[in-house]
């Protein structure tokens, strides 16, 4: 057992302890393996570092990344007491104080009538570290933007004198019952908004019945996640595939002795993308506990230390950068008997090439703008796909993922042929903002707006959906006037 004394002694790169829920971790050689670089350990060197580690790690992730010989055992008594007491009394950040005053002053969840109403509340209410995370993108956030915009240039062909007083958004997704072609898309860090995070969105989507994809990069564990899950619930996994096969390997059969249903591997996030709202965080936040920005020193120079992949890069960085459909299809095949989806695809060509593979799905998505800038949005690769090449909607489940923002988004993509729509910053959004209830209130109202338009279109049900519904206009409209 070990004394606070003790482990304030290894606080420097060549001896590095840490303290991890009053367990003590000599994190020395892993150092230069961190995803996030060594910098961010060293901040907390010999001393306690939940209140970092927590949020963006599972639980088990200590387990599965240090060698049993690198945990040193617990803090002694007196030292965890200390400990508790030290953080429970410490002097909150301006930061803190601002998002505990916003949840004082959340609206009442009945007031929330729109996606957009629910980002707007979780927004204020989220940390600096955590909205800027969610909601940074590429570059100068022009494909996120244009990725919600696509959808103002589809129009409907309504049909009327049909009969829509039973109207039924229910679907299928690779089997899988849902009550309506909506599913939570692969999103990272739960933690960041909500203490129970990603269980929040397993029990919304239980209550309301739709199906979660969890990702690889979750802040909780894959056993707690689908823990929280009913037994009948189907939950999918996004693969973020190692480049070591045998890790990838022993991840893909930890899923399925899990029960998870679906194996999506992601393939548009071979690289960190170029997020700098996310990169410049920590900066923000530190500019705003001083009180005043930091500025340059004459004779300074870069400093190497820093790492510019921000929260989200240092997810990905040992994964997989040569991945090939002849290779990786073939190799997931031989290492499960769940279905496949392919997350990621961008063009009309790797959507066949997809089919030709022989997976289960296809999901059309830039990774919500995240990535690559101005790549095309998904709305507009599955009208292409639509147009040019048909069969593929036989031979695969083609799905959806960025930009939605209401129930008409949902039914314009399922006009095109889409089997389903994902969504993933919303669901972050809701569950910071009010926990499980968020989750299952942007179901409810997805769903409301779902069968409102398809009585508005004429549609009983999703398979009354049709191509010729739908019309792409060369023409905007005119931007709504402000009042």
């Amino acid at each position: 057992m070990w004394s606070l004394e003790q482990v304030a002694e290894h606080n420097s790169p060549a001896s590095c302890w840490v303290i991890i829920k009053s367990g003590v971790y000599d994190v020395t050689d892993f150092l230069q393996e961190h995803p996030g670089g060594a910098k961010i350990i060293l901040k907390y060197a010999g001393r306690d570092a939940t209140s970092a580690y927590e949020p963006i790690h599972p639980p088990d992730a200590l387990e599965k990344n240090l060698p049993p010989s690198k945990h040193l055992g617990p803090l002694s008594d007196i030292a965890a007491k200390f400990v508790a007491h030290e953080q429970e009394n410490r002097k909150k950040t301006k930061d803190e104080a601002r998002v505990e005053k916003a949840q004082l002053e959340r609206p009442p969840l009945g007031r929330i009538l729109s996606l957009a109403d629910m980002e707007a509340v979780a927004r204020k209410v989220l940390s600096h570290k955590a909205e800027a995370y969610y909601s940074s993108a590429a570059d100068d956030h022009i494909t996120v933007t244009e990725n919600a915009r696509a959808f103002s240039r589809f129009f409907f062909h309504p049909r009327v004198m049909r009969p829509v007083g039973k109207c039924d958004a229910s679907t299928t997704i690779l089997g899988f019952k849902s009550s309506i072609p909506v599913f939570v898309s692969g999103a990272a860090l739960a933690k960041l908004g909500h203490p129970l995070g990603e269980v929040n969105i397993a029990k919304g989507a239980r209550t309301t019945s739709i199906i979660q994809m969890v990702s690889s990069n979750a802040s909780m564990s894959p056993a707690e996640i689908i823990a929280a899950a009913a037994p009948s619930q189907p939950l999918f996994f996004q693969l973020y595939k190692n480049a070591d096969d045998t890790v990838a390997e022993k991840r893909v059969r930890e899923i399925e002795r899990l029960g998870y249903k679906a194996i999506c591997l992601t393939v548009d996030a071979v690289i960190p993308g170029n997020r700098e709202k996310d990169v410049k965080s920590p900066w923000v936040i530190e500019d705003l506990e001083r009180g005043s920005p930091q500025v340059h020193v004459e004779g300074q120079g870069e400093d190497d230390g820093d790492t510019i992949f921000g929260t989200a890069g240092a997810l990905i960085v040992n994964d997989d950068r040569n991945m090939t459909w002849e290779k990786t299809i073939p190799w997931l095949r031989s290492v499960t008997t769940l279905p496949i989806v392919i997350k990621g695809v961008q063009c009309v060509e790797d959507a066949v090439l997809a089919a030709e593979a022989g997976v289960d799905g296809v999901l059309l998505s830039n990774h919500g703008g995240r990535q690559l800038e101005y790549s095309l949005p998904p709305l507009e690769v599955l009208y292409k796909l639509r147009k040019q090449r048909p069969d593929v909607f036989d031979k695969v489940e083609v799905y959806i993922d960025g930009g939605v923002q209401r129930g008409t988004d949902v039914l314009k993509a399922l006009c095109l042929g889409a089997t389903a729509v994902g969504l993933g910053r919303a669901f972050l959004y809701a569950q910071s903002a009010y926990g499980e209830s968020g989750v299952v209130k942007i179901v409810r109202i997805l769903e409301r707006e779902i069968i409102t338009a398809m009585r508005g279109l004429g549609a009983a049900s999703v398979k009354d959906l049709k191509p010729e519904m739908i019309e792409r206009v060369d023409w905007e409209p005119l931007p709504r006037a402000r009042l």
